[in-house]
């Protein structure tokens, strides 16, 4: 038998088919990917995506019957029993959607204006189990919509001395860098410590802050005001 690692099964899901060709075409010459499928709404995403067993649904959120937030929640959401990783694709004039998505259980978020080298790239990254947001994401998307998340009677400054007491002066650290958009090896050439180091310090901030990934993080630093963006 091989022991080649078997390759990332992705399933693309977009209302245009001249859109979904150049995703197959981007994602099929890469030796590590196999596209299983395709959904040109929201309900073939779903059954497909059930059906197939994807390990990433690269997800578009205007689609007719049933829109990308409302299959990204039916697929990643807190009721989904093994849910694939979900990579939103989108653009800047649907931003309240993509805000409402990462509330559904997305795992990462690019422009469709992104290289196919970076398509190519989050693909990779989320199905490794990490969270993937663009920097230009980051700042304009959640930045913007993060007032919405933050609890009723809760001041930003209240919330924020909660994350500061949980957490130790590194951690805060690298959190305001997770915040950023930097990438665990961006991190660690930041703050001079190895990636291995980055690793283990999300780890703690995931579990001490009680987090699902490296997205709800971004989310609560810009909520509580840890980044000058969020100011």
């Amino acid at each position: 038998m091989s022991d080649a690692p078997q390759p990332i099964r992705v399933l693309v899901c977009d209302d245009q088919a001249l859109v979904r060709t150049g995703y197959v075409t981007i994602f099929s010459a890469q030796p590590d990917i196999e596209v299983v499928g395709e959904a040109e709404n929201g309900h073939e995403a779903v059954e497909a995506a059930r059906r197939l067993r994807p390990d990433v649904v690269v997800m578009d959120i205007r689609m007719p019957l049933l829109d990308g937030i409302q299959a990204t929640r039916q697929l990643a959401g807190p009721d989904a029993g093994v849910p694939p990783k979900v990579l939103v694709v989108t653009t800047f004039n649907v931003d309240a959607y993509v805000y409402d998505a990462l509330r559904a259980g997305a795992s990462g978020f690019l422009l469709k204006d992104a290289p196919p080298a970076e398509l190519v790239n989050g693909i990779r990254t989320v199905a490794r189990g990490e969270a993937l947001l663009a920097p230009a994401v980051t700042r304009h998307l959640i930045g913007h919509f993060a007032e919405h998340l933050r609890p009723a009677g809760t001041s930003r400054s209240a919330a924020r001395e909660e994350v500061v007491r949980a957490l130790a002066p590194r951690e805060l650290d690298v959190l305001r860098q997770i915040a950023e958009g930097l990438s665990n090896a961006e991190i660690a050439a930041a703050l001079f410590i190895t990636p291995e180091t980055v690793k283990t310090y999300v780890s703690r901030i995931l579990a001490k802050l009680g987090l699902r990934d490296r997205v709800q993080a971004v989310v609560l630093a810009y909520r509580v005001g840890l980044t000058s963006a969020a100011d």
